[in-house]
């Protein structure tokens, strides 16, 4: 979760309970931290959130790694590389790697100060306020955003557990960057069967018969553009294999029994992995769109968001 420029909740109390009951969940599937921590452990939690700002502001994933909680270590390693810079950009600030600068700061508190390619970024910590095994350190940045920056104490020394009032929980980062590379994904298989459809009546339009599969519509070596390889589609498209998709293609004969119309599929290669939903495009270039657990759409299926009836 990014810095929020809303005020902090003036009961800090409230803000121990609400987090120190997330951690109690956190901490049951907590596992010895000894073999994760620094060579020379921070003495105050102050000393380990500057650590973690730094190993952000670095984009260091090693270091970044043993300063997180619980499951959190595990889980953030098994993220993809860009995943794991999105995490560490929520804390920097930046998606490029910066050089960060213990400097005093007001009130004889700490201040980390990151320099990035394009900007600078100071990060004020405030007083601790320490309860036990938990820590609440109040951070503000130059453009007035805060949040409350939570720590446990483990094995090892002290550990990011919040920002705010929300627990820093990759795992369900993981599920939420899951659910939306699989709606930007059916997004693109959308879009392939719109191009694809395009690339077949373009195709009719210059031979003045349907393509009889997908492969005469690939690439044609150069100047040799023939019914053959017409290079309308790209090679993966024209193997019926793009975006974690199968593509089909069936040509349907009109109303006069002429083969002037055709139906695509898309179905997930992999299904759940690399989608959830069928789809079908009619041959009136209506896409339908279901979870088809696998199966192929047809006709029967609703017509997906921004698809009209006639």
């Amino acid at each position: 979760m990014t810095f929020s420029s809303s005020k902090r909740a003036p009961a800090a109390s409230v803000a121990l309970a609400l987090v120190f009951v997330a951690w109690a969940t956190l901490a049951s599937t907590s596992a010895s931290r000894a073999q994760d921590a620094p060579p020379t452990a921070p003495k105050t939690p102050s000393e380990a959130l500057t650590d973690i700002l730094a190993s952000a502001c670095r984009l260091n994933e090693s270091q970044f790694s043993t300063h997180l909680a619980g499951e959190n270590t595990a889980a953030f390693r098994a993220l993809t590389p860009d995943q794991r810079l999105k995490v560490m950009a929520r804390l920097s600030l930046s998606d490029q790697p910066g050089k960060p600068l213990l400097v005093s700061g007001k009130g004889g508190q700490p201040a980390m100060r990151c320099t990035g390619p394009g900007a600078t970024v100071e990060y004020q910590l405030g007083e601790p306020r320490v309860h036990e095994n938990l820590a609440f350190i109040p951070v503000s940045v130059a453009d007035g955003a805060d949040a409350d920056f939570g720590l446990i104490k483990e094995t090892g020394g002290w550990h990011l557990l919040s920002i705010g009032l929300v627990l820093f929980d990759i795992p369900q980062l993981a599920k939420q960057w899951a659910v939306a590379d699989a709606a930007a994904r059916e997004d693109a298989v959308v879009q392939d069967l719109r191009d694809l459809s395009e690339a077949i009546k373009r195709y009719y339009r210059v031979f003045g018969a349907m393509p009889e599969s997908l492969a005469v519509l690939g690439p044609a070596p150069k100047d040799q553009v023939s019914t053959e390889l017409a290079s309308l589609v790209d090679q993966d498209m024209a193997a019926g294999k793009k975006d974690g998709y199968a593509f089909r293609y069936r040509i349907v004969p009109d109303k006069s029994g002429n083969d002037t119309a055709f139906e695509l599929a898309a179905t997930p290669q992999k299904y759940p992995d690399t989608g959830k939903r069928s789809f079908y495009m009619d041959s009136s270039s209506k896409v339908h769109g279901d979870d088809k657990k696998g199966a192929v759409a047809t006709y029967e299926d609703p017509l997906i968001d921004g698809e009209k009836s006639e």
